[in-house]
C-alpha cells in the first residue's frame, strides 16, 4: 500500500475533474455514468460520515476496483476505463462530503 498525501491525491483528482470537463461531449454521458457508479461503490465502501484522511487512504490502496467497475458498466468503450480520468474524478466529486473538508481544501484540525 502507498503513503498518498492528502494534496498529492487531491491534485491527483482534479485532475480527473479537468480531464472529465475536456473529454468529447459524445463520451461524456458514459464517463458520468461511470463515475456515478465509482461514486456509489465509494458510499457503500466508506459508509456514512467519514474523513479526507479515509479517503486519501482507500485511493492509496489503489484504484484497481474503479477499473472493474468501469468495464462493466461501459464494456463497450474501453476509452472509459481509464482510471485516471474516472475514479480520479469520481473521489474529487466523492471528498467534499469528508466531514473535514470545506470550501476546496481541508478544515483545520484543532
Amino acid at each position: 500500500m502507498a503513503r498518498v498525501s492528502f494534496e498529492y491525491a487531491l491534485g491527483q483528482w482534479r485532475d480527473g475533474e479537468r480531464r472529465m470537463r475536456e473529454a468529447p461531449p459524445e463520451r461524456r454521458a458514459v464517463l458520468e455514468r461511470v463515475i456515478e457508479r465509482v461514486v456509489a461503490e465509494l458510499r457503500r465502501r466508506l459508509g456514512g460520515a467519514f474523513t479526507t484522511d479515509e479517503l486519501v487512504e482507500l485511493y492509496g490502496r489503489g484504484t484497481d476496483w474503479c477499473v472493474q467497475i468501469a468495464v462493466a458498466s461501459a464494456p463497450q468503450a474501453p476509452w472509459a476505463w481509464e482510471a485516471r480520468t474516472v475514479a480520479d474524478a469520481a473521489f474529487s466529486r466523492y471528498v467534499r462530503d469528508a466531514t473535514d473538508y470545506a470550501g476546496g481544501r481541508r478544515a483545520s484540525r484543532v
